[in-house]
């Protein structure tokens, strides 16, 4: 077997316009909306919020449930100013869980919870220092 590539992921949300107001407040567009999905599109990695209907599998109800989502995931999205995005988070009056911090892989980056708790790291690398000098 050989993976090509990954495209996106699929969220399981409780209320669809609440996380629609939301990702559109990060100034990402939505391409396709309707009662139980919302499509999203950043360059060309797709994103789907879900909101299971009857037919689906009980898995999907207990996840859109969940008190816990997405435990131990954090998706990233790449900024060029992690300083200047955060204050953004705030002026926006989100409530990023992290303030900016330097961790130890190299990267600057803070911690947003959407409205069912799904964790995004806004994040930008720090240049990698060169290990010959």
């Amino acid at each position: 077997m050989k993976l090509k590539g990954a495209s996106g992921y699929s969220y399981y949300v409780s209320d669809i316009d609440k996380t629609a107001e939301f990702y559109e407040k990060l100034g990402l567009q939505i391409r396709e909306k309707t009662a139980d999905r919302i499509v999203i599109y950043l360059n060309w990695y797709r994103i789907d919020l879900v909101k299971p209907t009857e037919t689906d599998y009980k898995e999907f109800h207990d996840e859109a449930a969940s008190k816990d989502k997405g435990a131990g995931v954090f998706l990233y999205f790449s900024v060029d100013d992690v300083d200047a995005t955060y204050q953004e988070m705030l002026d926006l009056d989100l409530e990023p869980a992290t303030k900016p911090q330097d961790q130890p892989w190299g990267n600057r980056e803070f911690v947003l919870q959407d409205p069912d708790g799904y964790k995004l790291v806004i994040f930008k690398r720090k240049a990698a220092k060169n290990p010959l000098n």
